[in-house]
């Protein structure tokens, strides 16, 4: 019984088993949050499109402030504390939503926003930690991908739970207030999921080697080795591509939200994040695949993404050039017009997939130190967070919708010179060198790693597993 007890318990702290919950816990609320958004205005009505503008710029420029100090709050409190923590604010916010379509108090959505926002920040600081420094080098792919796809099917369900419950409506107006309330308890749900996680030191990886976690720094050392983060050059060639990763979100679910009725939204929700699976599990594999090298994977990886959202784009302004804010005729899915912005719409899916999932891979070829990931992890979301909040307020001060997508499409396109610079000193390994060992490769990596974390960690550190 002890042995069974023993392997049982082996096979729950085993990486993928731990990813796999966090991508369970990430379905019940970032997923969620997700499917909401990606309604439109929170599935109100288009006429409320402005509030939730506000509450997301609040809830993103707060992201962004916590975000660049997640890092530390992650390595301080540990991940699974944290976890719990960040997601609170998730239910606050779709609670905020349910108490705004029974009484209309806009105020709690707005301050509901900033909540999620400081929560947020930390959730994905400690999210990212345990996706890049989890697995084994060969498999960091495969594993970014397998928590993309249950991360999503959160916003899959919640499209499904939307279209189901206001196919009646007949495609008028927003969601019912039975949506918000299914969406609060799966938020909480999650919230009680997060406290089954492994505690880091418990994790093994299918090789015997143990994920290792460094003592708890005092909050000055922390301090520093976020500032040190900032200042690595690989961070800031990378910084306009973390901005671009989701700045587009405000562009692409207002066109949602005016262009296509309630339940038509609902079902191109559904199809956005069915694709955000397939994209994420096809790239995950191309990345991880053994038979290049890791800096060859890198670049063709960066030239795949190129390529495909250059075309995406090109095709969206196009469309984009056919219609406007003022757009007063959404379309139903039985409508002739529907197909091929229906097409364009889950392109958009498929795109943020991609490119999401190369910057979480390209940032865990870096390293593979839990601490030094979730500071990457938290300044990342900042950045990231930085760009949405500018997108919404863009988006709440009415910019045309051509110039927003334009601005979108010219965001994405700057990004890339610094990732294709980054990814051409992608290193064999991220293993720190073995004291005696005769391999090239891996010397060669801790030598290209050693301006961060020789930095960021005093030499007279201790670490537990």
């Amino acid at each position: 019984m002890t042995n069974l007890r023993t392997i049982l318990f082996q096979r729950l702290a085993s990486p993928l088993v731990q990813v796999i919950l966090l991508g369970f816990v990430c379905l019940c609320c970032p997923g969620m949050f997700n499917a909401l958004n990606g309604l439109g205005a929170g599935g109100m009505m288009a006429s409320d499109i402005q509030l939730t503008n506000s509450a997301n710029s609040a809830l993103y420029a707060c992201f962004a402030v916590v975000g660049f100090f997640a890092g530390t709050v992650t390595n301080t409190l540990g991940v699974k504390t944290t976890l719990t923590i960040g997601s609170v604010g998730y239910a606050v916010y779709s609670a905020s939503l349910w108490v705004y379509d029974r009484k209309q108090v806009s105020g709690f959505v707005i301050a509901a926003g900033a909540i999620l926002g400081c929560c947020a920040g930390v959730f994905w600081s400690a999210q990212g930690a345990i996706m890049m420094s989890y697995p084994e080098e060969k498999n960091k792919g495969k594993y970014v991908a397998i928590f993309w796809a249950l991360f999503n099917i959160g916003g899959i369900l919640g499209s499904v739970i939307t279209l189901g419950i206001n196919l009646q409506s007949g495609g008028s107006g927003g969601v019912s207030t039975g949506t918000y309330t299914a969406f609060v308890i799966i938020m909480i749900v999650g919230i009680f999921s997060s406290l089954l996680l492994a505690p880091p030191s418990m994790v093994v990886r299918s090789d015997g080697s143990h994920v290792t976690v460094p003592k708890h720094a005092h909050w000055k050392e922390e301090l520093k080795g976020v500032i040190h983060v900032w200042k690595e050059w690989r961070i800031i060639c990378l910084i306009p591509a973390f901005i671009a990763s989701n700045w587009f979100y405000a562009y692409q679910f207002h066109v949602n939200a005016v262009y296509f009725d309630a339940t038509t939204r609902a079902l191109n929700g559904t199809m956005y994040w069915g694709m955000q699976i397939i994209g994420s599990m096809i790239f995950g594999f191309i990345l991880d695949y053994q038979g290049l090298t890791r800096r060859t994977r890198a670049l063709i990886g960066a030239g795949i993404l190129f390529v495909v959202m250059m075309a995406i784009w090109a095709g969206g302004f196009v469309f984009q050039l056919s219609f406007e804010n003022d757009y007063d005729d959404p379309i139903h899915w039985d409508d002739w017009r529907f197909g091929r912005p229906f097409l364009l719409y889950i392109m958009y899916g498929l795109s943020d997939a991609l490119y999401q999932s190369y910057m979480y891979w390209l940032m865990g070829a870096m390293s593979n130190d839990p601490a030094l990931l979730a500071r990457y992890a938290g300044f990342y979301k900042a950045m990231q967070s930085a760009g949405a909040a500018i997108s919404f307020g863009i988006d709440s001060a009415g910019v045309r919708l051509r110039w927003a997508c334009l601005i979108s499409w010219v965001i994405v396109f700057v990004s890339f010179p610094g990732m294709f610079f980054v990814a051409n000193r992608i290193t064999p390994t991220s293993a720190p060198a073995v004291e005696g060992t005769d391999d090239k490769d891996t010397s060669t990596s801790e030598h290209d790693l050693s301006m961060v974390e020789k930095r960021t960690f005093r030499s007279d550190e201790k670490y537990e597993v």
